[in-house]
């Protein structure tokens, strides 16, 4: 007897989630995952957004495409919001219009880093820079345009695929023997495949279940924290064990790296309620980059 999969409709094609999505999806069995991106469904064409997902059928939306060129949006924000915004509440819309549950992916980016201790979901919002302001926009826009949603803030994201902290560490190991490395922000190293079990999961709850406690607003990122530099060392080590390339790391403070966008100094997210209301917790982020650089290693 066949079984019949549930289609999870995700925006974007070629993103670190999206990428990731397929894979788990396939191997966990229950959802087929549809990718919907340019030009049937543009973000900075808000207009494309409701034909493109009713034409794919979904039972659950996931809304991962996303503005993420994080200094670009400082002069940019205009395109930034309206990808992260306006596009969002579009998604938003047409679920709610379908009567299919949307999963939407936000940021640390939100707040602006000055809590001394992981943010949890009720901490009030402050955001920085104009990509955080887009997606806080594109936060409140889904909430408003449909109940049946939830929102998921991660964080400091890597994988095999697309541009990523871990890729641009090993690619620089190659011709390098030091890299300066900031040490004063501290986040949650999050592969992008244990995003993608944790999205399959809570999409499969929110299918299962109409309780209102799990939808809403979640924390979800990687177990454990790091600084940016703490993360390099890291790579280096597990690439080393691979026999890949290292380098040296030189901790330097952000104030010696400056970019168009301040970046949060704290960036740590409290994932207590997701783990109490959906069981899903993500792994310890060592172990999974160590997996991520042996797979890039071995490509």
């Amino acid at each position: 007897m066949s079984v019949q999969h549930q289609r999870m409709v995700v925006t974007g094609r070629k993103g670190q989630v999206v990428t990731s999505l397929i894979e788990r999806a396939e191997a966990q069995g229950r959802f087929d995952v549809v990718a919907v991106g340019r030009p049937a469904l543009d973000l900075c064409r808000p207009e494309t957004v409701e034909a493109a997902l009713r034409e794919a059928c979904p039972d659950v939306i996931v809304s991962a495409a996303a503005y993420t060129a994080v200094d670009q949006a400082e002069t940019d924000e205009e395109a930034a919001t309206l990808a992260n915004g306006t596009s969002a509440r579009a998604i938003a819309a047409t679920a709610n219009a379908l009567d299919v549950p949307v999963i939407h992916l936000s940021t640390d980016y939100v707040f602006d880093g000055s809590k001394a201790s992981p943010y949890i979901e009720a901490d009030p919002v402050a955001p920085i820079g104009a990509y955080g302001r887009s997606k806080l926009v594109g936060e409140l826009a889904v909430a408003g345009a449909t109940a049946n949603h939830v929102v998921l803030r991660t964080a400091w994201v890597y994988s095999p695929f697309g541009k990523n902290f871990l890729k641009t560490m090993l690619r620089l190991a190659e011709t390098r023997e030091s890299l300066n490395i900031v040490d004063d922000q501290i986040g949650n190293p999050t592969s992008a495949f244990d995003i993608a079990d944790g999205v399959l999961a809570v999409a499969g709850n929110l299918l299962d279940s109409e309780d209102s406690k799990l939808r809403g607003l979640f924390h979800m990122v990687g177990t454990g924290d790091a600084s940016w530099a703490d993360f390099a060392t890291e790579i280096f080590a597990c690439s080393a064990d691979a026999g890949g390339p290292t380098a040296s790391v030189v901790r330097i403070p952000s104030s010696h790296y400056p970019t168009p966008a301040k970046r949060p100094a704290n960036s740590r997210l409290d994932c207590g309620k997701l783990r109490e209301m959906h069981g899903v917790c993500l792994r310890q982020w060592m172990p999974a980059t160590a997996e991520t650089v042996k797979r890039l290693l071995q490509q």
